[in-house]
Order: structure tokens, then sequence, then C-alpha cells
């Protein structure tokens, strides 16, 4: 099973967001933090700069939106270009419904969970959706340390992906760097965001490579991978 490397243009330079974008060509995604200042306390960028970036990129964009009223926001940025959208659960009024409408405009549908949400009062809305995001940090900031707390989660999340038989990604964000992503790979994640691991590296490209084949060996080695 492929781990998949997605860096976070967060811990990016915003006034070279193209120039960053090619850097990290090799990836499997390019993950775009929107915040608003509302649902999380910082302020980033939203549906113009998403516009620009996709058309700067051959690389696909998946999409964060650490946002309030998701429902009204999400289908604007697959307009925009996005490949997947994510939505908080805590913030999405009527998540089947937004996960729905997502992958009808034609992106794949993510939901997150903060680190307090549990994961088990969502397990009949997992059919719905493209991938499922732990966050492993609280929503807001890069540059966080990694909440160990989480790794019961991811393995619990992935045992009722496998429970239901489903082809749901699972995706880590917060804190994900070559000391933490094997971690998660064994607990069951194979989608990894990766902020300042990769942009604070010399070489970005390389940084991406390298954590993919350490996700890649910890997931040969994980019990949950074995199963498949």
């Amino acid at each position: 099973m492929a781990a998949q490397i997605n860096p976070s243009i967060l811990s990016a330079d915003f006034a070279r967001l193209a120039d960053e974008a090619k850097a990290v060509e090799g990836a499997d995604w390019l993950h775009v933090d929107v915040m608003d200042n509302h649902f999380v306390p910082n302020l980033t960028l939203g549906v113009p700069v998403v516009e620009s970036l996709a058309r700067a990129t051959d690389t696909p964009l998946d999409c964060h939106l650490m946002i309030e009223a998701p429902d009204r926001w999400a289908p604007q940025y697959v307009e925009a270009g996005a490949g997947s959208v994510t939505f908080h659960v805590e913030a999405a009024a009527a998540p089947v419904r937004l996960a729905r409408e997502i992958r009808a405009k034609g992106a794949r549908a993510s939901m997150a969970l903060k680190p307090a949400t549990p994961i088990e009062p969502y397990e009949d809305l997992l059919p719905e959706l493209d991938m499922l995001l732990i966050m492993t940090v609280e929503p807001g900031f890069g540059g966080q340390a990694f909440l160990d707390i989480m790794l019961p989660k991811i393995r619990r999340t992935r045992e009722l992906i496998s429970k239901h038989g489903l082809e749901l990604w699972l995706q880590v964000d917060g804190g994900v760097s070559a000391s933490t992503i094997e971690r998660c790979a064994d607990a069951g994640a194979d989608v990894f965001v990766a902020g300042s691991a990769v942009y604070g590296a010399n070489d970005p490209a390389e940084a991406v490579r390298a954590l993919r084949t350490q996700a890649e060996a910890a997931t040969a080695k994980a019990s949950w991978a074995c199963d498949h």
C-alpha cells in the first residue's frame, strides 16, 4: 500500500507559492491550509489564491478548510481547482450532504477531526468519504509538536475502515516529520501532511522522497497492512 506525501504550503514562502509548488513536484498532493480566523485563530488564504495555485502547478491540490460554514464555501474550492476538499465535522451543518456535493462536483470528499473529536460517532458516515483526516495537533498553526496521544485514535479509525471494507484514505496532519511518520504509518495512516519537515529542508523534493521511503517501510511491517 503506497504512502502519499502531501507537503503543506503553510510552511512555504507565501510570496513565492508557484516556485514553492514546483520545488515539491514529486509530491502526491499539495496540501493547502485555508483558515478564516474564526474556526481557528489564524488567517491564511482563500479561493482566489487556490485558483492561481491550481494554474501554477500540475500537482493536485488537497484543500483543508479550517473555516466556519464549510457547507457554504467548500464547493467553491472544488470550482477553484482543488482535487480534494476537507471540511471539519465540528463546523459542518450537514456533513453527508456536503460530502456528496463535493463528490458530485468532481473532487474527493474528506472529513477532518480535531484532536478531541472521537471517530466512533461518525462510523456510519465513512462510506460517504474518500479520505478521513486525523489532526495530530490542534488546527490553526504550523510547526506544532506531534501529539502522540492521537496514535490510538488513528489505530481505531483504521480498524473501522477495515471493518467496513472501505477504500478510504487515512490522513494525518500536524508535526509529521522523519521522527514521527513511522509511528503514524504503523498506526494506520497512509497519507501524510508535512510542512516544516519538507519546506524547512535544504532540498524539499528529497525530503518528500525520504519521508515516503520511511512511511512505506513502516507500512510494510504494520499489522494493519499485512491483513490486506
